[in-house]
């Protein structure tokens, strides 16, 4: 069996596990940005931001686009699209045995 993630050439949920990481997607939800963009709201350097970009992309979360002598830098939907689909087949599993037990529970009296 893949480990989750292999096919994206990186595991997604490991490149999502760092805050600053986090951070970089929550900015790119917007549209698509420069390292410098992205530094000037981030707490870190840009060589720490490339680093991080990186990461995100290898792990399909994040493309780049060349625009000039510049870099853009997006969400890549179908990097973000596995990570959904994935917590969705796993929380949607929970969410559905917890709502049967709950249905089949009988009500206490306080």
């Amino acid at each position: 069996m893949k480990a989750y993630g292999a096919e994206l050439g990186g595991d997604p949920f490991d490149a999502l596990g760092d805050a600053n990481r986090r951070a970089i997607v929550e900015l790119l939800r917007d549209g698509g940005r420069s390292v410098q963009e992205l530094a000037d709201g981030l707490p870190i350097s840009r060589p720490a931001v490339s680093r991080h970009l990186r990461l995100l992309k290898d792990a399909g979360l994040v493309a780049e686009e060349p625009q000039g002598a510049r870099r853009i830098y997006r969400l890549q939907e179908r990097g973000v699209e596995a990570v959904r689909a994935y917590l969705e087949q796993v929380w949607g599993t929970a969410a559905a045995r917890y709502r049967l037990i709950a249905e089949n529970t009988p009500e206490r009296d306080a």
